[in-house]
């Protein structure tokens, strides 16, 4: 019985795995191909290697403009929601007052709240709010649906701290501020950078929002210049998949740097509520 459970894990595994790489490897080989090898040789290697898709994607301006964007947005995103997530879930963790866990709880609902389905009463806010074509009608709606999953993965972090720890801080003169800045924080490194990757990867991704905030290419993130660079070059499949290689590579490249923290992060504090 273990031994089959075990072997319909590690195939479901490899299926999952396959299900997730197979398309990547695809991508990044068909952007060193042309249309023709595509045709003929589809999941075969490039014969010959052509780079050139690659290095138009890399001279084009709107390309590093929309990256900027996009790294911007990110930051801004990422910096804005672990600090007030990691605020928020410190209220919810370390102090008790009345109506702290309904508070809670409603937070905790956010992570069921869907983003579209939110997306016609947000234009109609950021309409009134002035904030469309602004950077700002993007980040703070990404900061308010990110909070939700920052605060109870920080919260479940931040109730495994000893509370000796607390008291201890507190006999040397320490505050509840000074406590959470400079003993707190730097004890929960692994649930902040969870919760970062979590925010960039996306905002990184975020497609929906960009499209109904900005209406001045000059503000385009890359997942809009990825719609627009297919409905460009819609009958050169080749250049279009060096040019999404190249844009989904920073959120690739951050999961993989950050894997082990991630999943460290994620599964820290599951012994408390």
């Amino acid at each position: 019985m273990t031994r089959t459970r075990s072997v319909a894990l590690h195939t479901t595994s490899l299926i999952v795995g396959a299900a997730v790489i197979v398309p990547i490897v695809f991508g990044v080989l068909g952007g060193f191909k042309d249309n023709g090898q595509l045709f003929t040789n589809p999941f075969g290697l490039p014969d010959p290697w052509l780079p050139g898709n690659y290095l138009d994607a890399l001279r084009s301006g709107a390309f590093w403009q929309q990256a900027g964007n996009s790294v911007f947005i990110a930051i801004a995103s990422t910096a804005l929601v672990v600090l007030i997530g990691a605020m928020a879930a410190f209220i919810f963790a370390r102090f008790a007052f009345p109506g702290r866990e309904t508070l809670f709880t409603l937070f905790a609902i956010g992570l069921m709240f869907p983003f579209a389905v939110a997306i016609l009463p947000l234009f109609v806010l950021l309409r009134g709010m002035n904030l469309l074509g602004n950077p700002l009608g993007v980040i703070l709606p990404q900061v308010a649906f990110g909070l939700p999953i920052t605060i109870v993965i920080l919260r479940s972090f931040f109730r495994t701290i000893p509370a000796e720890v607390e008291e201890s801080a507190v006999l040397d003169g320490c505050g509840p501020f000074r406590f959470f800045w400079r003993i707190l924080l730097p004890m929960a490194r692994p649930a902040l950078g969870t919760v970062a990757v979590l925010a960039v990867v996306g905002s990184w991704n975020n497609y929906l929002l960009p499209l109904i905030v900005f209406n001045d290419s000059r503000w385009w993130t890359l997942p809009l210049g990825v719609q627009q660079f297919q409905s460009q070059y819609s009958a050169d499949t080749a250049r279009i998949l060096a040019y999404v290689t190249l844009a989904m590579l920073p959120s690739l490249i951050c999961y993989a740097l950050a894997e082990r923290q991630l999943i460290g992060g994620l599964t820290s504090g599951l012994g408390k509520g």
